[in-house]
C-alpha cells in the first residue's frame, strides 16, 4: 500500500507540474502558498505517533491528486460546469477585499452576499479575501488551500475511526476512501465552500469525541472554532452539529460518574459562552427570522426542483410538518443513491457513473456495520450517528435537485465510510475465519477426524474489530 501511495503521489505531482507551467503567473504563487500550509498538516501528522508513515503518504498523494484535478479545472476553465460557486465567491470574496481598501461600492455587494450574517456562505468571502490580499486575486490558490483542507479530512477520519473502533483495518480503510473517493477529491479541488465544510465538520465530531473521554484544552478550542466557522459557512448544519455534540456529552462515552457529568457541563459551558461572545446568539436570530419556517423551505426546495432538468418530486409540498414527514422518503432515496442508471443522460451524469457504481456496491457493508456499531459502539459513535441521521433527514426534505443531492452528499460521506469500512472488515473477517475453519476441518479430516465444515461459533462472541 504505501509502495502504491508512493507512485501515485510521484505520478500526479509530475502531471500537475507540467500543468502548472502552462499556467506560471497563477500556479507557482498557488503552489507556494499552500506549501507552509501542507508542511504544517505534515507535522501535526507526524506528532501523533499513530501509523505515521502510512498517514504521511496517505496525505501528501491525497493532496497531490487534488493538485492535479483542481489544476485541470483551472487549466481548462470547468469552474461553471462542475460548480459556479467558485466565480461567486471569486467575486466577491475579490469585492470584500477591495471594501477592506475603502471602496464603499465593493461593500454593498458584500453587504448584499452576505444579508447581514443571515445569508449562507458569507465566510467563505473572508478565506478568499485573505487569501487574494496575500497572493493578489488567484483563483488557484483558493483551490489549493481547498485541496489541503481536503487531503486533511483523512488522517482525521483515521483518528475518529481509532476512537471508535480499536481497529487500524477500519481505520485505514476509511481513510483511504475518505482521501480518494472521486466525489470528494472534485469538491475539495476547487474554490467551493465544500473543502472547509467537511473538513470543519471532521474536526468538530473529532474533538466531541477526544472531549467525550476527557477534557483537552487544544480540542475544546479547536470545536469552538471549528462551530463558529460552519456557522458562517453553512448556518443550519452549525445547530444540527451543535445538537449532536449535546446530546453526544450528556450521554457521554463512558457511564457518567459524579466528575465526568461535572466536566461535560463545563466543556458545554465554555462552547456555550464562546459563541455567545462571537455573536452566533444574534447571527441565529436573523437566520430564524429569515429562514425559520416551513413555508421558506417550500419555496428553496420548489426552486431547486424547477431551476433544473435534474429536479426531481416537483408536486412536493413541505410547507406543513406532514408534507416535509412525507417527502422523507423520496429524498433519502434521492440523497443516498442518485444519480440513477435511467438519469445517466448529460455528461455531467455520466462522469459520475463509476463512483455511483462503486458507492452503490458499498451499501451492504454500510448498512451491516451501521447495524454493528449502533449494537456494539453506540456510545462512542453517539455524536456521528445523530449528526448524520439529523443532516440525512433535513437534506431529505430540502432537496430538490439530483446535481444538488449528489453534491451534498459528500458533507456526510466521510462518515458513512467510517460504517462501510467497519461493514467491509466484518465481513472479510467472517469469510477468513470461515475458510480457517474449513481448511482446519479438511485437515482433521485427512488425520481421521470427523469433518465439519462450518464451525459452531459462540453466539457472543463479538468480532475483533470492535
Amino acid at each position: 500500500m504505501n509502495n502504491f501511495l508512493t507512485v501515485l503521489t510521484i505520478a500526479a505531482a509530475a502531471a500537475s507540474l507540467v500543468i502548472i507551467g502552462f499556467v506560471p503567473d497563477n500556479g507557482v504563487p498557488a503552489l507556494l502558498f499552500a506549501v507552509p500550509f501542507v508542511i504544517g498538516v505534515a507535522i501535526i501528522i507526524k506528532r501523533l505517533n499513530v501509523d505515521t508513515n502510512f498517514l504521511l503518504r496517505l496525505f501528501i498523494c491525497a493532496i497531490a491528486v487534488r493538485i492535479l484535478i483542481g489544476t485541470l479545472i483551472y487549466f481548462f476553465n470547468l469552474h461553471e460546469f462542475f460548480g459556479g460557486d467558485a466565480n461567486t465567491f471569486d467575486f466577491f470574496g475579490n469585492a470584500l477585499l477591495q471594501s477592506w481598501e475603502g471602496d464603499k461600492y465593493s461593500q454593498y455587494f458584500v453587504d448584499l452576499f452576505s444579508g447581514g450574517g443571515a445569508n449562507s456562505g458569507w465566510g467563505m468571502l473572508y478565506v478568499v479575501a485573505v487569501i487574494y490580499k496575500v497572493v493578489g486575486r488567484n483563483m488557484l490558490a483558493t483551490q489549493y488551500i481547498n485541496a489541503v483542507l481536503g487531503a486533511s479530512t483523512a488522517p482525521i477520519t483515521y483518528l475518529m475511526a481509532l476512537e471508535i473502533f480499536p481497529s487500524r483495518k477500519v481505520a485505514r480503510g476509511s481513510a483511504l476512501l475518505a482521501a480518494f473517493f472521486p466525489s470528494l477529491v472534485l469538491w475539495t479541488a476547487q474554490g467551493l465552500k465544500d473543502g472547509p465544510i467537511i473538513f470543519l465538520l471532521c474536526v468538530s465530531m473529532l474533538a466531541t469525541l477526544k472531549l467525550g473521554m476527557r477534557f483537552s484544552v487544544k480540542y475544546l478550542i479547536a470545536l469552538i472554532l471549528a462551530l463558529f466557522a460552519l456557522m458562517t459557512l453553512r448556518f443550519y448544519i452549525f445547530y444540527i452539529v451543535a445538537f449532536s455534540i449535546v446530546c453526544a456529552l450528556i450521554m457521554g462515552r463512558q457511564r457518567l460518574s459524579g466528575q465526568a457529568l461535572i466536566r461535560q457541563f463545563i466543556i458545554m459551558f465554555v462552547i456555550g459562552s464562546a459563541l455567545a461572545f462571537f455573536g452566533v446568539a444574534r447571527l441565529a436570530s436573523r437566520q430564524i427570522d429569515t429562514y425559520g419556517s416551513f413555508k421558506t423551505l417550500q419555496v428553496m426546495r420548489s426552486d431547486a426542483s424547477q431551476s433544473a432538468a435534474s429536479g426531481f418530486g416537483q408536486d412536493i409540498d413541505v410547507s406543513t410538518p406532514e408534507g416535509a414527514l412525507s417527502a422523507i422518503p423520496i429524498g433519502l432515496a434521492y440523497l443516498l443513491l442518485a444519480p440513477f442508471p435511467w438519469q445517466f443522460g448529460s455528461l455531467r451524469q455520466m462522469i459520475t457513473l463509476p463512483e455511483m457504481m462503486i458507492w452503490w456496491s458499498a451499501i451492504p457493508f454500510l448498512v451491516f456495520g451501521l447495524w454493528f456499531t449502533i449494537r456494539h459502539r453506540l456510545r462512542e459513535v453517539a455524536p456521528i450517528l445523530i449528526f448524520t441521521t439529523l443532516l440525512t433527514i433535513s437534506y431529505s426534505i430540502i432537496q430538490g435537485n439530483v446535481g444538488t443531492a449528489y453534491r451534498q452528499r459528500a458533507q456526510l460521506l466521510i462518515f458513512y465510510f467510517l460504517f462501510v469500512a467497519v461493514g467491509f472488515a466484518l465481513l472479510k473477517e467472517k469469510r477468513n475465519e470461515k475458510a480457517r475453519k474449513t481448511q482446519a476441518a479438511r485437515e482433521d479430516h485427512l488425520r481421521g477426524v470427523e469433518w465439519k465444515p462450518e464451525g459452531t461459533p459462540r453466539k457472543d462472541q463479538m468480532p475483533v474489530v470492535g
